[in-house]
């Protein structure tokens, strides 16, 4: 990360940290979003265009009052790395949120994802003040749907036939989280 500015972290916990969206990671976030994995895991058809990512970029940096969104860091090293997103996308009238994951392909299957959802879920209920947060993920997907089931989330229901997975049709399963789950301390509001 020598030729990236040292990132200014928010919530740590588990050796995972969230900090703020840059524009110096713009190329990183569309890497990650772009693998086939993740595109896979959104249902899309085609990957978005690094032009298209970068111009979406700009307008979540200069922020919208309906969304909190994260640049995840592996911190057990020596230095912060920015390996995934988080973001939580608000209903300010009824406070709720929808949490949308990305994590990067080198960081898949090391507890990233779960830490990192936990993290969100303490800003969303203990710095926000959200009552619910929910997803949706692809019923195929057994990975997310436990790492998502592990940090807190509860299957509530699923849409039939919502999604494609590997080109064929799949039912997505919704998923939330509520407050009263995630009673006590917060490591962000009362970090240790």
């Amino acid at each position: 990360m020598s030729d990236i500015a040292a990132p200014v972290l928010w919530a740590q916990s588990d050796g995972i940290a969230l900090g703020a969206l840059r524009a110096d990671l713009a190329r990183e976030y569309w890497r990650w979003e772009s693998d086939p994995g993740a595109v896979l895991g959104y249902g899309r058809q085609v990957p978005e265009s690094a032009e298209s990512r970068a111009e979406g970029l700009e307008h979540q940096l200069r922020g919208a009052p309906d969304q909190a969104r994260f640049t995840i860091y592996d911190v057990r090293g020596n230095e912060p790395v920015p390996c995934g997103l988080a973001s939580l996308l608000i209903d300010h009238q009824v406070r709720t949120a929808e949490f949308i994951l990305v994590v990067a392909p080198e960081a898949r299957g090391q507890g990233v994802g779960t830490s990192a959802t936990r993290l969100t879920l303490d800003y969303a209920f203990h710095v926000i003040g959200l009552e619910m947060v929910w997803l949706k993920v692809l019923e195929p997907n057994t990975a997310g749907r436990n790492a998502y089931a592990k940090a807190g989330f509860r299957e509530v229901g699923t849409m039939r036939s919502a999604g494609v997975w590997r080109g064929r049709r799949c039912g997505e399963v919704v998923m939330d989280a509520l407050r009263e789950d995630f009673p006590g301390s917060s490591v962000i509001v009362d970090p240790a």
